[in-house]
């Protein structure tokens, strides 16, 4: 039993962010059906660690548990739930690691879960439409902080060409109009509150985003400066009065295709190269 414990601590501790935030969505998940059977067995509460973590609707119920605006965010109400969620984390995580850090996936969870969790509070004691249900009605899952981690990377990213199966290359910024706007036409169809912390957490994430994206942030640099060579101190020439005609070496032209190239995949991902493009950065990364 201790061998299998240290394995999950082993695997924990030198596992990515995106699993291992997967890991404890995982671990909650089981804990709480774990307490859901001995408490149907027992005759006990056996919704206590959801009564007691998820995020209630109420504002007066979530003054009592002010932890709960974070701790809903690892719950789930049922297998597909989680599965959905685990799933678009794994993708989504990955392809926002790429460009940003593993300190600010997580930020982008924690708090879009935060801003997903203050839009459900508000919305539930604002509308008249939820004024009869804010009483017995509260939030978990993890999809506020997964639609911030998306909006994020989508509006950093907007042009960047994501291939579906059958679908082909999709730009990323219709793939995040589609996500939000998917919650707000079905905010009438059910599951209201849910859909709110979507769009919460997704407002984050673009917030966050165009605020940031005032100042430079160029992800390619170090890929670029790989390429560039050392150039040699500029020699002091004097003027004979003749007129010369400069012609561009051939370095420079090729120092100017290859930012070409990189700006390219910074803008629309690797794959959107053509076979000569790719040809050419891979000799030019032999030289």
């Amino acid at each position: 039993m201790n061998s299998i414990i240290n394995n999950i601590k082993y695997r924990f501790k030198n596992a990515g962010i995106v699993e291992q935030l997967i890991y404890i969505n995982l671990g909650v998940f089981l804990l709480v059906f774990v307490f859901n059977t001995f408490g149907f067995l027992f005759k006990s509460n056996s919704n206590f660690l959801v009564n007691w973590f998820a995020l209630p609707a109420s504002f007066d119920e979530f003054i009592l548990k002010p932890w709960t605006i974070v701790t809903y965010g690892f719950l789930h109400a049922s297998f597909l739930h989680i599965l959905m969620n685990l799933i678009a984390l794994f993708y989504i995580g990955h392809l926002f690691k790429q460009y940003f850090t593993g300190k600010q996936l997580l930020n982008f969870y924690l708090y879009g879960t935060i801003f997903g969790g203050l839009l459900f509070i508000l919305s539930y004691n604002y509308f008249p439409a939820f004024a009869d249900h804010k009483n017995n009605n509260v939030l978990l899952g993890a999809s506020a902080g997964i639609s911030a981690i998306f909006i994020g990377i989508a509006t950093y990213l907007p042009n960047y060409h994501v291939k579906i199966p059958l679908i082909g290359f999709v730009k990323l910024w219709i793939l995040a109009a589609i996500w939000v706007a998917l919650d707000v036409i079905q905010i009438p169809a059910g599951n209201a509150g849910g859909h709110f912390a979507h769009l919460g957490g997704a407002l984050f994430g673009f917030l966050y985003v165009s605020r940031a994206s005032n100042k430079e942030i160029n992800i390619f640099k170090p890929i670029k400066d790989l390429f560039k060579k050392k150039q040699k101190p500029l020699k002091t020439v004097h003027n004979s009065g003749k007129k010369r005609t400069r012609t561009q070496s051939p370095k420079k032209e090729n120092q100017q295709q290859i930012d070409a190239i990189l700006d390219k995949i910074s803008k629309s991902g690797y794959d959107t190269l053509t076979k000569a493009e790719k040809d050419f950065l891979f000799k030019q990364g032999k030289n």
